[in-house]
């Protein structure tokens, strides 16, 4: 049995259950395509050199990190895209996602400011947010999470 909706108690201790206000669902859905796609094109960059990206073990050397920080930084952005786009394991995804910017929002940018045009951490905060966001809210209907094992649909 799966129960779609939010439940509410009120001062009186009464509790109803209401459904997610419509566009909700689809909110999520665009939500996890602008984060998913934005991801996997910088994790696919990082992991293996596509779209002109520095690869693991140069992104690695660029910021002065240890080659296998670089392998790790890459997957930890692929497989969570993937898994963020079909609306799987979003939860794990988001958790993974939300370190990842943590580190480059601390290790990174923090220090060129907020404007992205000078190295600033604007887009990535962004990208916190919206991973944040489907930490809090999950995959939504929208998704393949349903087709996974009642136990596994909570990750």
């Amino acid at each position: 049995m799966k129960i779609t909706g939010v439940l509410l108690v009120d001062s009186k201790s009464r509790v109803s259950l209401q459904h997610p206000p419509r566009g909700v669902d689809a909110a999520l859905l665009a939500l996890r395509f602008a984060s998913g796609l934005a991801f996997l094109y910088h994790g696919a960059a990082i992991l293996f050199g596509a779209f002109g990206g520095p690869g693991p073990e140069r992104f690695a050397v660029d910021h002065r990190f240890p080659v296998v920080i670089g392998y790790l930084v890459g997957l930890a952005q692929v497989v969570p895209a993937i898994a963020v786009l079909l609306g799987v394991f979003i939860r794990l995804s988001a958790v993974a996602l939300i370190v990842v910017l943590l580190g480059a929002i601390f290790l990174v940018h923090l220090p060129h400011g907020f404007d992205v045009s000078n190295g600033g951490m604007e887009y990535a905060l962004t990208q916190l947010l919206i991973a944040f966001a489907l930490l809090l809210m999950g995959a939504g209907a929208y998704s393949l999470s349903s087709r996974l094992p009642t136990w596994l649909q909570r990750l």
